[in-house]
């Protein structure tokens, strides 16, 4: 295949870049290398491509760039380049518009004009979902947990875009899931949970299970907002990669659809009482944190109900927690050079 990767030398577009080149696939990255980490990914890649990447240096705010970047004929276009933070937003909302919704609307008419008949699969998120306000939430000694949703969120929950950044996704999300209705295109939303894994440069508002590990390792700080039983589900990176290629799989069934894909109940962790013991474990040393205030917008609990994905596309979180966390620490533990070249920043 022929695949087109927006945001291709990040945490999740490397993985993908790399699954395709691993199967053959000649793989475009479309990047602007603004986030850390995104050059070291662009040359790991660069090692596994043999002959098969082709990379262009641009921003999907530039409508022009992305038309001449996108060749006719390609066959699936991963759109997941983003501003990720929502502390970001609040600060520089315009950006994050210009990014998420224009940028996001600038890819469809790309794939519009220039690939018709590509699939195009948009890396969303939960925070469409909003605050939930009027879901019951019960606190128990080390996390939150739904009183009513033993499965998670569906799918069909109400939408309430809070902050910037969950209206400017929120925007991209119904932009793309309305391309495939008024213009046929092939499209698919994947409403993502936490992800993590393997060539991930956490920062403190964004990919915090990997910030957590290099913070442990590298003995940097570590602030806890809020009282740490806020409680995820978390997907590891395979398994995320495995979702992409099962909707592509199952594009007749998938085309238009909108799945929740993360961990769901079964690989649900509190972000620092149930996650403390199992990072202080890897790390053999007791880690000392400080804590913060809340922070607006944060959600006691969030697990998604992924049983539409498994119904329509056979897919399931198969890697548990403490495997997949075995396998970050010892990747971050493993190679410290790539973290020693920045200072991980706190975003925005």
């Amino acid at each position: 295949m022929n695949v087109f990767v927006t945001g291709g030398a990040g945490f999740i577009g490397a993985n993908v870049a790399a699954d395709h080149l691993a199967r053959g696939d000649t793989v475009t990255v479309f990047d602007n290398l603004s986030r850390a980490g995104t050059r070291g990914n662009l040359d790991w890649l660069r090692q596994r491509a043999g002959g098969r990447l082709r990379f262009v240096q641009g921003d999907i705010r530039d409508a022009s760039a992305l038309q001449a970047a996108l060749a006719s004929g390609t066959d699936v276009v991963y759109h997941l380049a983003a501003q990720v933070a929502v502390t970001t937003s609040v600060a520089d909302p315009r950006e994050d518009f210009e990014i998420n919704a224009l940028g996001t609307f600038n890819v469809l008419e790309a794939v519009r004009a220039r690939a018709p008949e590509a699939i195009v699969l948009y890396a969303s998120t939960n925070k469409v979902y909003g605050g939930m306000e009027d879901v019951v939430v019960e606190e128990g000694p080390s996390s939150y947990r739904y009183r009513d949703f033993p499965h998670g969120i569906p799918e069909d929950r109400l939408l309430d875009f809070h902050s910037p950044y969950g209206c400017s996704k929120g925007a991209g999300d119904q932009y793309v899931r309305d391309y495939a209705r008024i213009y046929g295109l092939r499209t698919v939303v994947m409403r993502q949970s936490c992800i993590y894994g393997t060539r991930q440069f956490g920062v403190e508002d964004q990919g915090w299970v990997a910030h957590f590990c290099i913070s442990a390792r590298l003995g940097r700080p570590i602030t806890i907002y809020g009282d740490g039983k806020q409680a995820r589900d978390v997907l590891w990176i395979d398994d995320l990669v495995a979702a992409y290629r099962a909707a592509i799989e199952h594009i007749d069934v998938a085309a238009g659809s909108i799945y929740n894909v993360g961990g769901g109940p079964g690989n649900t962790v509190s972000i620092w009482r149930e996650f403390a013991p199992r990072l202080e474990r890897l790390a053999g040393r007791e880690i000392e944190v400080t804590y913060g205030p809340w922070r607006p917008g944060d959600q006691p609990v969030y697990v998604s109900d992924v049983r539409r994905a498994e119904r329509d596309l056979g897919w399931r979180p198969t890697t548990s927690f403490d495997e997949g966390l075995a396998r970050l620490w010892a990747w971050v533990d493993a190679n410290p050079h790539l973290f020693d070249a920045f200072a991980v920043p706190k975003a925005g």
